[in-house]
């Protein structure tokens, strides 16, 4: 009994943090070094049920204090679930123009969220693959930790 209340206690925790109209949110590491390889594209299947809503589409990115960059400059493949492809770079600003670091702070981690598809319109229901990797200049991308993809129903 007491484990059960234990597991419910921790899935009612996890769902309240998540914040209203969130339906996926998924994050991955990259390298336990710190470091991202070009060669390192990370892929992510996200769930479309509902072809009707508006989302806003997000990707986070967790580095370290001493990453050198303002952006770090991603590389985004849709695969929608009939197969067609769509690429698009984003510049995810981490570094305001003064030097300081955007994000929630967390000892030297930092968090960001970055808005990069707002009103997004899915033309079909089903599984849609996205696959991220660094275009920087520098590879590998030092002080890199995590990338993930958040998608938000639209108030």
């Amino acid at each position: 009994m007491i484990r059960l209340l234990t597991i419910l206690t921790i899935t009612i925790g996890l769902f309240a943090c998540q914040p209203e109209g969130r339906i996926y949110v998924e994050h991955q590491e990259l390298s336990p070094e710190l470091e991202w390889l070009k060669k390192d594209a990370r892929e992510f299947k996200v769930p479309i049920k509902d072809n009707s809503i508006v989302y806003n589409m997000s990707l986070s990115f967790r580095y370290v204090y001493g990453y050198q960059y303002q952006v770090v400059k991603v590389k985004v493949t849709e695969i929608s679930p009939s197969g067609k492809e769509t690429v698009k770079e984003y510049d995810l600003k981490v570094r305001e123009d003064n030097g300081d670091y955007i994000g929630e702070a967390g000892y030297d981690i930092w968090d960001s969220e970055h808005i990069v598809e707002s009103h997004k319109k899915y033309k079909e229901t089903g599984s849609y693959t996205y696959i991220i990797e660094h275009n920087m200049p520098n590879d590998p991308l030092n002080f890199a930790m995590e990338i993930g993809v958040i998608l938000d129903k639209v108030k």
